[in-house]
C-alpha cells in the first residue's frame, strides 16, 4: 500500500458516500450490523467507519443503554459520517488511528471495522491494538474484501484505466481495496495479535447500479483511485471515467446493471 492511498480528502468523501455506498457497501454493512447485534455488546467501537454506512445501520440495532464509539482517521470521512447521522446520544464520533488507539484497555465488548484492514499499514498493530481495548471474550467483528477478479466492476475499471494508461496503470483497487483476501494469512495474523476463534466466511452479494456510468463514477472518483488518474493526467478524469463506463456498458449494457461483489466475513474472540 501507498501513503496516499490512506487519503481521502476533497471531493472523495461526498462521492464516496454518493456512489460507493450504495453500489457495493450497503449490503456487506446490513451483513455486519446483524452479526454485531447478535452479540448483544454494550460498549462497541467502530474504526475506520468511513461515510458512516455501518454506523447508520447498527445504531439502531443496539440497545437503548450501549455506548458506541465511531472513528476514522480521515477527519474528513468522520465528519461526513456524523452528518448523515441523525442525533443519538450513544454516539461519540472520534478522529483515531487503528494503529494507536485512544482508549483504555478492556473498554468495549466489540470492534467492528467495514473494508478497513486492507488500508492499515501495519495489520499486526492494528490487530493488537483491537485486542488490547477488547475485554477478554470479546468480540472483533470485519470485513476484507476478496480478490479483484471476484469484484467484477472493480476488475473491470482496472482494466479499462489500464488501456488509457499503458505506461503507469492505476492500480489503487487491485493494489490496496482487493490487495489483503488470503485467508491463511489473515487467520495467522490474528492468532499472533492474540486471538483465537477466527471464523472466516466468504460471502458474495450483488452490486446493482442504473446506469454503467455509476460504477465508473463511484471508483474513478469516489476512490484514491481518482487521485491516481489526476496524478498521471489532470485532465483527463472525466475522459477516464467515460472509458471505464463504455467497458462496463459494453459487457453488461447500457442500462441498469449488476455485477458479482465478494467479500471475506471474519469473527475473532479475544483471549481470556
Amino acid at each position: 500500500m501507498l501513503e496516499t492511498d490512506k487519503v481521502f480528502a476533497g471531493s472523495i468523501p461526498e462521492n464516496y458516500d454518493r456512489y460507493m455506498v450504495p453500489l457495493i457497501f450497503e449490503p456487506f454493512a446490513a451483513d455486519l450490523a446483524r452479526r454485531a447485534a447478535s452479540l448483544s455488546p454494550s460498549a462497541v467501537l467502530e474504526t475506520a467507519a468511513g461515510t458512516g454506512v455501518v454506523t447508520r445501520a447498527l445504531a439502531p440495532k443496539l440497545s437503548p443503554g450501549a455506548s458506541y464509539v465511531v472513528t476514522d482517521l480521515n477527519q474528513p470521512m468522520l465528519d461526513h459520517a456524523a452528518s448523515r447521522q441523525g442525533p443519538d446520544s450513544r454516539i461519540e464520533w472520534r478522529q483515531a488511528d487503528a494503529l494507536a488507539l485512544p482508549f483504555e484497555n478492556a473498554a468495549f465488548d466489540l470492534v467492528c471495522c467495514q473494508f478497513g484492514a486492507m488500508f492499515f499499514p501495519d495489520r499486526a498493530s492494528a490487530y493488537r491494538e483491537a485486542r488490547r481495548v477488547l475485554k477478554p471474550g470479546g468480540h472483533f467483528l470485519f470485513n476484507v474484501w476478496d480478490r479483484i477478479e471476484e469484484n467484477v466492476f472493480a476488475d473491470e475499471v482496472t482494466n479499462a484505466l489500464a488501456e488509457i494508461f499503458p505506461n503507469d496503470p492505476p492500480r489503487f483497487l487491485a493494489r490496496t481495496p482487493h490487495g489483503y483476501h488470503d485467508t491463511a494469512l489473515i487467520r495467522s495474523e490474528l492468532e499472533d495479535a492474540g486471538f483465537s476463534n477466527v471464523v472466516i466466511e466468504t460471502r458474495a452479494e450483488l452490486s446493482r447500479a442504473s446506469s454503467p456510468r455509476i460504477p465508473a463514477v463511484a471508483y474513478c472518483q469516489g476512490t484514491v483511485l481518482r487521485s491516481e488518474i489526476e496524478a498521471r493526467d489532470a485532465g483527463k478524469l472525466e475522459a477516464a471515467t467515460d472509458y471505464a463506463a463504455s467497458a462496463i456498458a459494453d459487457r453488461h449494457g447500457s442500462g441498469a446493471v449488476a455485477a458479482k461483489i465478494q467479500a471475506h466475513v471474519i469473527v475473532a474472540v479475544a483471549q481470556v
